[in-house]
């Protein structure tokens, strides 16, 4: 299984990315999906996750009403719209999937995840 993560870029306080993850290898229909970010000199934060077989999407407080998960079953793609970016929204962004189903107190955490993707950086100017 791979992910690839895309969509990254550099933007101004307040501007928009849609990030992309495409999986090969399975599809994106069992098991979970997840966002983290990594910032530099910091730990991996959970940014949002999704369990395909409940139906249900976390995220994490500090991007809730900004960020947006969603998917493209016939592309095998999961996106993170990102709007209203701050600069402490600065970090690689990286999807990660898993075909277990976890509770829903481990989808914030990165060993839930099987498959990470290789990272796409999101730069916040102010």
């Amino acid at each position: 299984v791979q992910l690839q993560a895309s969509g990254g870029g550099w933007v101004q306080s307040g501007g928009s990315l849609k990030l992309s993850c495409t999986a090969s290898g399975r599809t994106f229909s069992s098991g979970a999906v997840g966002w983290f970010r990594q910032a530099p000199g910091k730990e991996r934060e959970f940014v949002v996750g999704r369990r395909w077989r409940f139906a249900t999407t976390n995220y994490a407080d500090s991007v809730k009403g900004r960020f947006t998960f969603s998917r493209d079953n016939a592309k095998n793609t999961v996106y993170l719209q990102v709007n209203s970016l701050k600069p402490e929204d600065t970090a690689v962004y990286y999807c990660a999937a898993t075909a277990r189903n976890p509770i829903t107190s481990m989808i914030p955490n990165p060993t839930t995840y099987d498959y990470w993707g290789q990272g796409t950086l999101v730069t916040v100017s102010s």
